[in-house]
């Protein structure tokens, strides 16, 4: 009997140098949690046998148990490299067609060659579908997709109002608005142009021309054109204009005839209203261009694209601003449009809660896709596989899908990953401890061996 008590305690020591030589090996193991051998002794009795004298019967291996505890962080200087922090594991897939979900903490992410965010085992990662504004569409685990990263451009967005904040200079002359003519710099006070753009991202040149009026005292006519073609404005009911019977009109002796806004100013320099082509005031201090047209936008794009001219007063405002009619020089203080290019993809961006965002060169952004958390009622419970990665089992209960800073579930750090919990210095005391019982264990068996020689020896 003794034989077998110091053979278990033989078997149970190397099963914990067994352990410990496992967790010291992947001490460097992304995502790597360590395990504990746990034992019990063995103890075995019937109903007559005496239980103040029963020896036990040495010691058994009840368990390796993994200690999911929290390993530390490494940043890095990629995007891709994620770490939970708190409760949750990654989930992936070994194809985008699978279902067969296994669980990691290892958050070594790269993307595939169909751009595809896979780990280094070419499993993909998965992510909840999300809406335009951000929002998860649904956080089921069944209702995951595979992160993949677009290559397409971002998409473009066609101008349809300016900002235009300057001053007009008070002292310069008046001219003869029926001279007009954009060629000829002596038939227009100032000018600023800025980038416009139309539905399929091409830009254009639009240009503004002021003049100041001769048959009136500080009023001002603005006129636009687009890559150097003259653009109407409309009148004060939406219509069409035309320069031979609006109110407001430049050009008309020169054959280059504009319908334009007239801008109207105190004497003290502050805007007082605007005017539109048929001389109606406008209450909201815009004006808008007729359509553009396929003679400027011969590219195929929208030929109904209008756009509006904000001149920025603000109505509920006691106090004017700009634009402004003082005794200082032409200056334009802003101007602004709201359309965009068509972007390049330039970065992605992936928040604490799990949002993927792409970034492109048009200073756009969209949200792609949510990298999907899952967590267990019992994590020791899960079953182990290679590469750091674990499997649901009975033991852990069915897996709960959820989005990373809600309910228990932790954060999610970009470019950053958690290292294995592993402490070294532990590890070796655990070690130095387990060599101990094998010797001593080794020890006892030498003796019981002795004892047996001497018997067998007796005569």
């Amino acid at each position: 009997m003794s034989f077998n008590i110091a053979l278990s305690g033989v078997a149970a020591s190397q099963k914990d140098l067994d352990v410990t030589a496992n967790n010291i090996a992947n001490v460097n193991t992304v995502g790597f949690k360590e395990s504990r051998a746990e034992f019990g002794d063995v103890f075995a009795a019937s109903l007559l046998a005496g239980g103040k004298t029963k020896v036990g019967d040495g010691v058994l291996t009840q368990e390796v148990a993994q200690q999911f505890s929290q390993g530390s962080l490494q940043f890095t200087n990629n995007a891709l490299d994620l770490a939970v922090t708190g409760t949750g594991f990654f989930a992936t897939v070994p194809d985008i067609a699978s279902s067969d979900f296994s669980f990691t903490r290892a958050g070594q992410f790269k993307l595939d060659n169909d751009n595809f965010v896979v780990n280094s085992s070419g499993d993909n990662l998965l992510g909840f579908p999300v809406n335009s504004d951000g929002t998860s569409s649904s956080v089921a685990l069944s209702t995951t997709e595979p992160v993949r990263i677009p290559d397409s451009s971002g998409s473009p967005t066609q101008t349809s109002e300016v900002d235009i904040r300057m001053n007009l200079p008070a002292g310069d002359s008046a001219l003869d608005p029926t001279q007009f003519d954009p060629e000829d710099p002596s038939s227009y006070n100032a000018s600023t142009s800025v980038t416009v753009y139309d539905s399929l991202g091409d830009s254009h040149v639009m240009t503004y021309y002021f003049v100041k009026d001769n048959a009136a005292t500080n009023e001002w006519y603005v006129a636009t054109a687009v890559d150097d073609q003259l653009v109407d404005m409309v009148n004060s009911d939406g219509t069409d204009s035309d320069p031979a019977t609006a109110t407001n009109a430049l050009g008309t002796a020169t054959g280059n005839g504009v319908t334009a806004a007239k801008l109207i100013f105190t004497q003290g320099g502050d805007f007082s209203a605007m005017q539109a082509p048929d001389g109606v005031t406008t209450s909201d201090f815009k004006i808008t261009t007729e359509a553009l047209g396929a003679g400027i936008l011969a590219n195929g794009s929208d030929a109904t694209q209008q756009i509006a001219i904000d001149f920025n007063l603000d109505p509920a405002s006691a106090t004017t601003t700009e634009p402004t009619q003082f005794a200082s020089a032409f200056e334009v203080t802003s101007l602004e449009q709201n359309g965009l290019p068509v972007g390049r993809l330039t970065g992605i961006e992936i928040s604490p809660d799990g949002l993927v965002r792409a970034t492109f060169s048009n200073g756009t952004s969209e949200p792609i896709v949510r990298v999907a958390l899952v967590r267990f009622s019992n994590e020791q419970g899960l079953t182990q596989q290679s590469s750091t990665q674990w499997k649901e089992s009975i033991l852990s209960g069915e897996a709960l899908a959820g989005e990373a800073t809600t309910g228990t579930f932790g954060e999610i750090n970009s470019s950053a990953l958690e290292q294995a919990n592993v402490n070294l210095t532990t590890e070796l005391i655990d070690m130095i401890i387990a060599q101990r019982n094998f010797q001593a264990n080794s020890r006892a068996l030498e003796v019981n061996n002795q004892l047996n020689q001497t018997i067998l020896n007796i005569r």
